[in-house]
């Protein structure tokens, strides 16, 4: 499938307000979804969009913004209209695995679910808006990632589900910690946290006191030292080694005039 895809900044490389790079952005897609019936009536296509706006102080691009969302939410509606499965992306502008990078990352996410994306790209990992990429920012990514894929999943509402032998179990002034309905349960009712910490301060500060990126930091290392490379990538490493080095000491790419 092809999945056609505007790259479309408001404010740069479209119009400033949302409407209007909707607008620019939808005939972008349209041209390449023309392009590709006229090559091979009948191909699968996707529509695709990575609308966003920029910061009018640096022109540099912007991500979890109030615009973001809005033009995520459009786009899905836009494909819904012409039949075609939308791509979404997220993105984040911060330069660090912080608050302010997972707030882009997660709201960023939440446009791509409300405009009903069926595929979600640059979701994991991304920094400086895109310029880098961040380890304990892709842990950390993939925690919210999980968290939504656990929100996809269908939950039960049939009789065993509602619980009522469980409440007729609990004695006024009770819990629901020990009766039967739980303990068959326990070990998978609730998803577990790759990075989280659920702990109480206490026992959080007897551990270490360690914040998130630090413990999505132990993780990304740990995950490394068990990684065992599958056969097909024998001996690559030493290819792209000498080829950087051979092409480093030719003096690399010629200066543009």
């Amino acid at each position: 499938m092809s999945i056609i895809t505007p790259f479309c900044l408001a404010g740069a490389m479209a119009p400033i307000t949302v409407s209007g790079a909707l607008m620019l952005q939808h005939a972008e897609a349209m041209a390449g979804i023309t392009l590709s019936q006229m090559t091979r009536a009948g191909a699968p296509v996707s529509y695709g969009g990575f609308l966003s706006n920029v910061d009018m102080k640096s022109g540099s691009p912007a991500f979890g913004t109030p615009e973001h969302i809005r033009a995520c939410m459009g786009s899905g509606q836009l494909a819904r209209y012409i039949g075609l499965p939308w791509r979404s992306a997220t993105g984040a502008a911060s330069n660090t695995a912080d608050a302010q990078g997972a707030s882009e990352t997660i709201m960023a996410l939440w446009g791509a679910l409300l405009g009903n994306a069926m595929v979600t790209v640059d979701a994991a990992g991304w920094l400086e808006g895109g310029l880098t990429l961040g380890y304990e920012k892709f842990i950390l990514d993939i925690e919210s990632l999980q968290t939504i894929a656990e929100l996809a999943q269908p939950a039960p509402a049939d009789a065993a589900a509602l619980g009522f032998d469980a409440i007729a179990e609990v004695q006024p002034g009770g819990h629901f910690f020990s009766v039967a309905h739980t303990m068959e349960r326990y070990q998978t009712a609730f998803y577990r946290p790759l990075v989280a910490d659920l702990s109480n301060h206490g026992a959080w500060t007897e551990a270490g006191a360690l914040t998130a990126d630090q413990r999505a930091t132990a993780i990304w290392k740990q995950r490394l030292a068990d990684f065992t490379p599958p056969e097909a990538c024998d001996g690559v490493a030493d290819l792209l080694d000498r080829f950087v080095r051979s092409r480093s000491e030719s003096g690399g790419a010629p200066p543009e005039d």
